[in-house]
């Protein structure tokens, strides 16, 4: 059973996380999870954050865009024709633990000529992680635990030149049984169901974001709620 506590966020483990996670159903979650993006605009939150930072930027320069735990590279493509639609040079780099994923990322991105994937665990293999403008976190840092996320962040601040965008859950329980219904009556498969649950058992209050925001050093942080229950979380480097 799946508990949800509004005091903690929760220490369950999504079955995603496991690296063999692969073939059908891996397939299918993935686009379970997409539908839900679509249905309830998640993707736009991290659009919107990455334009906010692109607008200090020159539109003759190429702005190198750093997608960390990327998936299928689905959030990186859409971030890219988002730019290009503005005018920008741009660059992708989509990053993720999880070969078989990245399989499935290069074989969604073979029109996209400017944009490639690396195995890397951002974690022990800090200096794999290439240089960047932005990098984003999408619906990544509730895998982890608190401190994990604090020196991660700090880690990865040192590699981007003007900021990161996080976008992730609110932890709430109206959240928690909405989507009880929701995976019930939408969803193809028990992993998103499953998962679902937890990621939003794992998600975060504001107050616990800023919490975090005041351990990293040599930066400006906003955070905004978003519909819907998500987290905009924009940092600046100082």
């Amino acid at each position: 059973m799946i508990e949800f506590s509004d005091k903690y966020r929760s220490d369950q483990q999504e079955i995603m996380d496991d690296l063999e996670f692969q073939g059908r159903e891996m397939r299918e979650n993935l686009d379970d999870i997409r539908i839900i993006n679509k249905w309830f605009g998640g993707n736009n939150i991290t659009l919107d954050g990455l334009h906010s930072l692109l607008k200090s930027y020159s539109k003759t320069v190429e702005i190198i865009i750093l997608d960390i735990g990327c998936g299928d590279g689905q959030m990186l493509r859409e971030c890219i024709t988002f730019a290009q639609t503005k005018g920008y040079k741009v660059r992708g780099i989509g990053l993720d633990f999880n070969k078989n994923i990245l399989d499935l990322a290069e074989s969604k991105s073979q029109a996209y000529s400017n944009i490639k994937f690396q195995k890397v665990d951002v974690f022990s293999e800090l200096n794999l992680v290439p240089n960047c403008d932005i990098a984003l976190f999408t619906l990544f840092l509730h895998h982890f635990k608190n401190d994990e996320i604090e020196e991660l962040l700090k880690s990865v601040l040192t590699k981007a030149n003007k900021g990161l965008v996080i976008n992730d859950l609110h932890r709430n329980r109206q959240a928690f049984n909405l989507f009880k219904i929701i995976s019930k009556l939408f969803l193809k498969t028990k992993t998103a169901h499953h998962d679902g649950l937890v990621s939003i058992a794992r998600g975060f209050k504001k107050h616990e974001l800023e919490q975090i925001s005041e351990n990293v050093p040599d930066q400006k942080s906003y955070i905004r709620w978003r519909w819907a229950f998500r987290y905009q979380w924009i940092i600046e480097k100082a």
